[in-house]
C-alpha cells in the first residue's frame, strides 16, 4: 500500500509487443564524418619493458659525430632540417629485430604501428630516405659492432679466446633466369646501349614527346640496364679465371661443368648449393661469434659456395678487427682445410673441426704420411677426448642463425655484396644488443657470493 501511495500518479507500463517481420531492425551505424578529440600520449602507448626502448636506449649513448657533421643544414643557415641520424639507425634496428627489410614497409609501419609511431615522435620518414641509409653505412655499422663487442668484453660478459665460425646460405635478390653465358650478355649489351642512345637523341628530335619526367625516368632505366650488363660481363671474367685455375688442378672435373653464367640482375650472386640441397642465386655469409655465447664478433658476405678455405682468411679478418687472434677455434667440417689448418698452428691456434669421412673406409683421425705437423695436432686433438667436449661450444652458434631465420632472413632486398654486408652488419648489431642485455640481466640477478659467506 506504500508502493502504491509512492507511486500511484505513474502510468501503467504497457507489456512489450512483439515485433512485426516486416519491421526494420534498430542497428548501429558508423558515422565516419563526426569530430572526435583525443588526447593520446606516445609515451604511454609503449611498455616500460618494450624491446624498442631498449633500441633507442642503445642509440641514444652513440657518438655520431661524423654522420652529424656531414649535414649540410645547419643552424642559422637556410635549409630544410635534416631526419636525426640516431632515428634512422635505431629505426632498422628495431625493424631488423622485427623480420622487416624492405623499406617501403618500414615507412607504413613508422604511420601506423605504435612501436614505430614512439620512436619517430613525430618525425616523418619516406621509404627513400631509410633505403639510402640503410645500405651507405657500413664503415659506421663495422665499427659500432667493434664496440659493442668491446663493451661486452671490458663487462667480463664474453671472451674472445675461444671463437667459432659457421656460414649462413641466404637467397639473392636476383632470379635464376637472371644468369646469361657470355654471347647472351654481348647481345644484351648491344641493346641496352642502342636503347640509351636513341633516348638522347628522341629528346633533341621532338622535345614535346613525352614529359620530362618520363623520359628522365626511362633515361635512367636503361643506363642501370646497361650498367648491370656491364658488370656481369665484368665478374664472367673473374669466374672464368677460377675456372683456368680449376682446370689445371683437375682437368676432368673441369670439362664436365657448363659454360660460365652471370645475372644480369646481381651480378656479384651466385648459384649456390643451399641447404635443403638445391641449387639457387644466394650469398654465403660467414658469420664468427663468441663460442658458448650468442654474440657475433664479425660477419663477411660472399659468393663462394664452398666454406672449404674461407677459414683463415675470416681469422685474418677477425686479426684486423680485434687485433689479436683467439687460442681456440672451433668451425664445421667444411671448414677442414690441411692450408688453413697448418698457418693456424703456426700462430699458435688450436683448430677444432671434425675431419670428413673417407671414402675408402679409413679412420679419418688417424695421422697420414703427407700431414703436416698442425695437421697431424689437429687430428689428435678431435680423436681426444677433451677436444670433443670442447667442440660441443660450436653448436651454439647455431642459435644465431635461428633466431636471424625467425627475423625473416630468408632472402636478401638488396644487391650486391657491399649492400648484404651492410644489412648483415645490422642483423649482427640487432642480435648483440638484444643478447647483451638477456646477459646483462642474468649477471645482474646472479647472486654475490661473499668470501666470509662463503666459507662460514
Amino acid at each position: 500500500m506504500a508502493q502504491a501511495g509512492l507511486f500511484g500518479e505513474l502510468p501503467e507500463e504497457a507489456p512489450a509487443v512483439k515485433p512485426e517481420a516486416a519491421s526494420k531492425p534498430r542497428l548501429r551505424e558508423p558515422v565516419r564524418d563526426q569530430i572526435e578529440l583525443r588526447a593520446m600520449d606516445l609515451e604511454s602507448l609503449i611498455a616500460d619493458d618494450h624491446p624498442v626502448r631498449l633500441i633507442w636506449a642503445y642509440v641514444e649513448d652513440l657518438d655520431l659525430s661524423v654522420l652529424e657533421n656531414a649535414i649540410k643544414s645547419r643552424e642559422g643557415c637556410p635549409g630544410h632540417p635534416t631526419i636525426t641520424p640516431r632515428l634512422m639507425l635505431g629505426l632498422w634496428l628495431y625493424a631488423t629485430s622485427q623480420g622487416i627489410g624492405s623499406a617501403r614497409a618500414l615507412a607504413r609501419l613508422c604511420e601506423s604501428e605504435a612501436a614505430y609511431r614512439w620512436m619517430c615522435g613525430g618525425v616523418s620518414v619516406n621509404y627513400h630516405t631509410l633505403a639510402d641509409f640503410r645500405v651507405g653505412q657500413g664503415e659506421l655499422l663495422e665499427r659500432l659492432l667493434a664496440d659493442n663487442v668491446a663493451t661486452l668484453i671490458v663487462a667480463g660478459l664474453i671472451e674472445l679466446t675461444t671463437l667459432a665460425q659457421d656460414g649462413i646460405k641466404v637467397r639473392a635478390a636476383a632470379g635464376a633466369t637472371s644468369f646469361r653465358r657470355r654471347k647472351t650478355l654481348e647481345q644484351h649489351l648491344a641493346t641496352a646501349q642502342e636503347v640509351v642512345a636513341q633516348l638522347k637523341t628522341e629528346v633533341h628530335a621532338d622535345p614535346a614527346a613525352c614529359s620530362k619526367r618520363v623520359q628522365k625516368a626511362r633515361e635512367r632505366a636503361a643506363r642501370e640496364r646497361r650498367e648491370r650488363v656491364e658488370a656481369a660481363l665484368r665478374e664472367l671474367e673473374q669466374v672464368e679465371k677460377v675456372r683456368q685455375k680449376r682446370e689445371k688442378k683437375n682437368r676432368k672435373q673441369a670439362e664436365k661443368q657448363k659454360e660460365p653464367r652471370a645475372s644480369t640482375t646481381d651480378p656479384q650472386a651466385r648459384v649456390i648449393k643451399m641447404a635443403d640441397g638445391g641449387f639457387r642465386p644466394a650469398y654465403n655469409v660467414q658469420v664468427v661469434s663468441a663460442a658458448g655465447e650468442q654474440i657475433v664478433i664479425a660477419v663477411e658476405p660472399g659468393n663462394v659456395g664452398s666454406d672449404r678455405g674461407l677459414l683463415r682468411p675470416t681469422l685474418e679478418q677477425v686479426q684486423d678487427r680485434t687485433g689479436d687472434l683467439p687460442e681456440h677455434y672451433l668451425a664445421d667440417g667444411g671448414f677442414a682445410c690441411a692450408d688453413d689448418i697448418e698457418w693456424a698452428h703456426e700462430n699458435n691456434i688450436a683448430v677444432y673441426a671434425p675431419p670428413t669421412k673417407s671414402k675408402h673406409g679409413t679412420d679419418p683421425y688417424a695421422p697420414r704420411k703427407d700431414d703436416g705437423p698442425g695437421t697431424a695436432a689437429w687430428r689428435e686433438r678431435m680423436a681426444s677426448e677433451e677436444g670433443k667436449a670442447r667442440y660441443k661450444a660450436r653448436v651454439i652458434c647455431e642459435c644465431i642463425h635461428g633466431r636471424w631465420r625467425n627475423w625473416n632472413l630468408m632472402r636478401f632486398t638488396v644487391r650486391g655484396l657491399h649492400k648484404v654486408k651492410a644489412v648483415m652488419l645490422l642483423h649482427a648489431l640487432a642480435n648483440n644488443i638484444m643478447q647483451g642485455a638477456r646477459m646483462r640481466r642474468a649477471a645482474a640477478a646472479r647472486p654475490s657470493i661473499q668470501p666470509d659467506v662463503a666459507f662460514a
